[in-house]
């Protein structure tokens, strides 16, 4: 900077236009070289605490899956891919913040872009970045969703009696079937044109080629987003199913605890003394030779087999009744029903932001053939408020949404730990501590995956400014005094819908949500199935009473060997 100035100076009589260009350069180069630096700082802080939730989640993902196991039918394959499987899934929700992040650090709060980002070539380069991630990981869960976990999962069913080549044989043969209804996909969200068509007076081969060009100008982003909208879709009925019921069954099940050991201990030796009584009544009456009537030797399986599984629970029940753990719970109780209070209070929060989102798009709303877009926010919605005060200091919002996340699936997870997976009415697997086949753990994770698929719109549902732009503000030419900050003649308001275009950057997030309106129609009024849903739970959750301490472990159609799980 020194040369700059002096040689300025010493010809200031003779000062030429390549000279003042000069010195405008040298005075701008500290303002550049902060703005880079601060760029640099805030963006290495961002992507620092994106990789150390990475890490946490892939830890979380790992005791998660190992947890629910089953120990006689662990496969390292199918362990490997419930594992990735659900932590792509999370990552990608992890993304959000720092997508929200980076479009908001771009603006002052004045509402005007920094030096660094004044350049429509430097905002797009930060957000390509996000829109790569997005690329990457959208990408990952089509191909685990329609490829890897259906190979994997036809793999083991296929397991008994065959060779390794006719297992994979078979398990591709099934597998092609996903992957035709992932090609139908991307090919529907390729080819629906989002703009105005060509006029009719257009050739054939005009069409044609106007559909390629969609295709190519927006470098796959509606195939891409067509695919991820509709697993969302499946995601919201998962989350419908199993989510809402289990916002109020997990922590209703912690205030109320579980039963005495003692007391289910006598409970059922009083019961197996009554079967094994009702037993020996119908043996008596073939003493004598006679053969027991069909009807007799039914109820005689039926008793039996009831007193295999009351035996079986009596050993669980001493087992439990050993364990350290149980007396840890016990200590622990207070701390429990204080978690339970919180955990529920928390869903009653989630449910009235959810509520007054929705009612705010029925009353302003663009209308059901926009998607339900709110312009702006006009009902305070609490959540929606607390992420636009938290998000400026990175990363109290990253957190909380981080908080949201792990809530949700641990929510889904107690959902389908009490209900199971079932296909319609029909039954299929049950979900276990260390009991869970790999098939079953499969399953799991499918759902888990599109559960946080559409954890993305819930979030949105919650705080659709906060995701749409963070906590961007704008310049607005002002012709009446309104609310707000006044520099000249413009006004700073809060981005919403209803801004400039290019004065308020959208989030990578939010177009793949929106990319097409009846989707967000359909998650529209999804929410309102889920919020009464969940009031049908919570009051379904109420009148049920303590489970036992040995929930889940005890299952008529178990076998013995089962027991090999828990004694140690």
């Amino acid at each position: 900077m020194d040369i700059g100035y002096d040689l300025i100076h010493t010809n200031r009589c003779q000062t030429t236009p390549f000279q003042v260009s000069v010195k405008h350069v040298v005075l701008l180069l500290p303002e550049v070289k902060m703005a880079t630096q601060t760029l640099l700082s805030e963006s290495v802080l961002g992507w620092s605490i994106f990789t150390f939730i990475l890490l946490v989640i892939l830890a979380f993902c790992w005791f998660y899956i190992r947890k629910y196991q089953s120990r006689q039918e662990s496969e390292a394959v199918s362990t490997i891919t419930a594992i990735c499987a659900l932590a792509i899934a999370l990552i990608t929700t992890a993304l959000l913040p720092v997508d929200i992040f980076l479009v908001s650090f771009m603006k002052n709060p004045n509402g005007t872009y920094k030096v660094w980002a004044e350049s429509n070539e430097t905002r797009g380069q930060i957000e390509d970045t996000v829109l790569y991630g997005y690329y990457t990981l959208y990408s990952i869960i089509l191909f685990c969703v329609f490829l890897w976990i259906p190979f994997v999962y036809f793999y083991y069913e296929e397991k008994d009696d065959q060779t390794k080549c006719s297992q994979v044989g078979n398990a591709l043969k099934y597998t092609v079937g996903f992957v035709i209804v992932c090609v139908v996909l991307l090919l529907i969200g390729a080819f629906v044109p989002l703009d105005p068509p060509p006029s009719t007076n257009s050739t054939q081969w005009e069409k044609v080629q106007y559909l390629f060009e969609e295709l190519g100008s927006s470098h796959g982003l509606p195939a891409l987003s067509f695919s991820i909208s509709s697993l969302t879709l499946i995601g919201m009925l998962a989350v419908i199913t199993y989510t809402a019921y289990g916002m109020s069954v997990l922590p209703l099940n912690l205030i109320k605890g579980t039963r005495s050991v003692a007391y289910e201990l006598l409970e059922n030796t009083d019961e197996i003394e009554d079967v094994e009584q009702q037993i020996e009544k119908l043996k008596a009456k073939c003493k004598d030779g006679r053969p027991l009537s069909s009807r007799d030797r039914r109820s005689l399986q039926t008793l039996e087999g009831k007193l295999q599984v009351l035996q079986r629970r009596g050993r669980h029940l001493e087992i439990a009744e050993r364990n350290c753990c149980t007396k840890v719970g016990s200590a622990l109780r207070p701390f429990k029903i204080m978690l339970g209070v919180f955990f529920i209070i928390v869903a009653l929060v989630f449910i009235v932001s959810l509520f007054i989102s929705n009612l705010d798009k029925a009353l302003h709303s663009a209308g059901i053939s926009s998607g339900f877009i709110i312009f702006g926010t006009n009902l305070t919605n609490p959540l929606n408020e607390l992420l636009l005060v938290l998000q400026p200091v990175f990363p109290l919002d990253y957190i909380l949404i981080t908080v949201i996340t792990v809530y949700f699936v641990l929510t889904s997870m107690a959902g389908i730990r009490n209900m199971g997976i079932w296909f319609f009415w029909i039954r299929l697997y049950k979900i276990r501590p260390k009991k869970t086949r790999p098939q079953a753990l499969l399953f799991l994770c499918m759902i888990l995956l599109l559960i946080v698929l559409h954890t993305s719109y819930v979030i949105y549902s919650l705080a659709p400014q906060y995701v749409m732009y963070g906590s961007q503000k704008y310049l607005a030419e002002s012709h009446t005094p309104q609310q707000g900050e006044t520099t000249g003649n413009f006004t700073t308001r809060v981005c919403d819908a209803d801004a400039p275009q290019d004065q308020c950057v959208v989030t990578r997030s939010y177009l793949f949500l929106h990319k097409f309106w009846f989707f967000s129609t359909i998650y529209y009024f999804g929410n309102w199935v889920f919020i009464g849903v969940f009031l049908v739970g919570l009051v379904v959750s109420c009148c049920r009473g303590k489970k036992s301490v040995i929930e889940g472990e005890v299952e008529a159609d178990d076998s013995d060997m089962s027991d090999d799980e828990y004694v140690h």
